[in-house]
């Protein structure tokens, strides 16, 4: 950790030493270390929950609104495309006006955002409120780790980031069971609910322990321009993939968004080159190790996001659990993680990245296969299996891929390489849910119309057509009302069986990004500055 001049949130340095990795002893409350680490795991819990637990209220909202699978879709992409674009500017943000302010404004954004979108009627209401919990998610984030990097002394460091990992794994772990049980025994919009008294005692907490810190040296102006230029970039991008099973893939539209990403992309990449404080040094990626690992994370993320994201229809409308049930079954995975990551620390400590990483995204690579070959008869130990093989492969990956992209960047540029990392993390589960969601809607359209031929049913029309891909796309059998059983349960055989196909061809498409990501993995090193990118990289 770099020797930083602070100065605390009255201007004065009381309590607040010149080096934030020695701080001066905190009057009171305010600013004790740990007082701090419990006030900002609190704030972060909540994110870290929301991660998981709205994957398993996802087939409610969209029966209860119902939502189309791109509108599904935009719950998760709207999500992650707000917070993967706003994280570096929130944490230029907290540099310039203080960490403690902008985790308070988080904090309460991210409540208020929940509580309207459990007030919500419509999906669209739902999508807008979530990209105001990404905006107010991505303020939270990088404003917690600024105020533990300045809270606590650098001995002390490494074991309150891992204690706030944990509080991070388990309710990231958590989160599809305390979903379940929401969903089943509530509404779904309880699990958005929840947040509001979790944000509340967050923000209590936070008025009364959090002392601000702030650099001597913060930045003084903001890449507006870079920012608009790259979220439009990721918005193009994004929203091609999404409509290009409506509109086609070789249809204009598809294909202008495309070429306006592309665009959009390039120009942000010349500005950031003029400009005096850019968004994203690009200075940066002159180091490959530094470039493997932000790629990595893409690639890590596309696989974990994507292949995640069909699981829980998987689960609840072919093999028609319930929410907890299904939440159940997932904590294999979110458990491996929490029991993988410190041995995956320990492992990176004593051999570098290198190998761990790419063992870990191998291991990845087989789970992926091994999901495409489950079907509607596969059983609770199988699932278990590829979930636990999963999680154990994405460990080393979580861990250590914030090594590389900080250890290898200059020490002056670390904040900037933290937030590159978790917003690469973010693109990727942004960009995995919608490529192979495009890959699950193209397969179940070609496939669809003969299954259902072959199995002897009456022809639909072009929008009866239309209508049952829909539906199949997230698992549900389009059974009319009054039909007779055996029609239904021929239906309903067709559906499932083709929603297998779609996710199965997902999840080998899945496989080969990870396959990709192991190549990718071989290129990343520890850099000079690894010791102190290390704390870091396990949150």
């Amino acid at each position: 950790m770099t020797s930083q001049t602070t100065i605390d949130e009255a201007g004065q340095g009381g309590g607040a030493s010149a080096d934030p990795s020695q701080p001066g002893p905190a009057k009171g409350l305010r600013g004790h270390p740990w007082f701090t680490l419990i006030t900002v795991a609190v704030g972060v819990m909540m994110v870290a929950l929301d991660g998981t637990i709205v994957a398993i209220a996802n087939p409610a909202i969209q029966k209860d609104l119902g939502a189309s699978f791109a509108d599904v879709q935009w719950i998760t992409n709207g999500y992650f495309l707000a917070l993967a674009v706003s994280l570096i500017t929130a944490g230029k943000l907290g540099d310039r006006f203080g960490h403690r302010q902008t985790f308070l404004i988080g904090v309460t954004g991210f409540a208020a955002a929940s509580g309207a979108i459990g007030l919500s009627d419509s999906i669209a209401m739902v999508v807008t409120f979530r990209v105001f919990q990404g905006l107010f998610g991505a303020l939270l984030m990088p404003a917690a780790l600024g105020l533990l990097r300045a809270t606590f002394p650098a001995e002390k460091l490494n074991m309150a980031i891992g204690i706030w990992g944990m509080v991070i794994g388990a309710s990231t772990a958590g989160g599809p069971i305390l979903g379940g049980v929401l969903v089943e025994h509530v509404n779904w919009q309880s699990v958005f609910f929840i947040n509001v008294p979790v944000g509340a005692l967050a923000l209590v907490l936070g008025a009364l322990m959090l002392l601000d810190h702030r650099a001597e040296n913060a930045p003084r102006s903001f890449d507006i321009p870079g920012i608009v230029l790259l979220s439009g970039a990721m918005f193009c991008l994004v929203w091609a993939l999404i409509k290009a099973p409506a509109w086609g893939w070789g249809d204009g539209k598809t294909w202008a968004f495309i070429g306006a990403s592309v665009l959009a992309f390039a120009v942000f990449a010349f500005w950031e080159t003029k400009v005096r404080e850019p968004l994203i040094p690009l200075g940066l990626f002159r180091s490959v190790a530094l470039s493997a690992g932000v790629v990595l994370m893409v690639l890590m993320a596309i696989a974990f996001m994507g292949g995640l994201f069909f699981v829980t229809f998987y689960l609840q409308n072919v093999h028609g659990m319930s929410p907890i049930d299904a939440g159940l079954h997932l904590l294999p995975l979110t458990g491996m993680m929490i029991v993988g990551s410190p041995l995956a620390g320990a492992l990176i400590t004593k051999l570098g990245p290198r190998v761990p990483l790419a063992g870990g995204m191998a291991v990845t690579a087989l789970a992926m296969y091994g999901m495409s070959t489950l079907d509607t008869g596969t059983g609770s130990a199988t699932m278990s299996l590829w979930f636990a093989l999963l999680g154990l492969g994405l460990a080393p990956v979580m861990v250590g891929a914030t090594e590389v992209i900080v250890g290898n960047a200059p020490m002056e540029l670390s904040g900037v390489a933290g937030g590159l990392q978790q917003a690469a993390m973010q693109i990727g589960g942004s960009l995995g849910t919608a490529v192979l969601g495009a890959v699950m809607a193209s397969k179940v359209d070609s496939d669809l119309a003969g299954n259902w031929k072959d199995a002897g049913l009456p022809p639909l029309t072009a929008a009866q057509e239309h209508q049952a891909s829909e539906a199949v796309q997230v698992g549900v059998a389009p059974v009319p009302k009054g039909v007779p059983e055996a029609v239904a349960a021929k239906i309903t055989s067709v559906a499932h069986d083709t929603f297998i196909s779609g996710m199965s061809l997902a999840s080998l498409v899945a496989a080969g990004v990870a396959v990709v990501a192991v190549l990718v993995a071989l290129l990343t090193k520890r850099g000079e500055n690894a010791e102190a990118g290390a704390g870091v990289g396990h949150i």
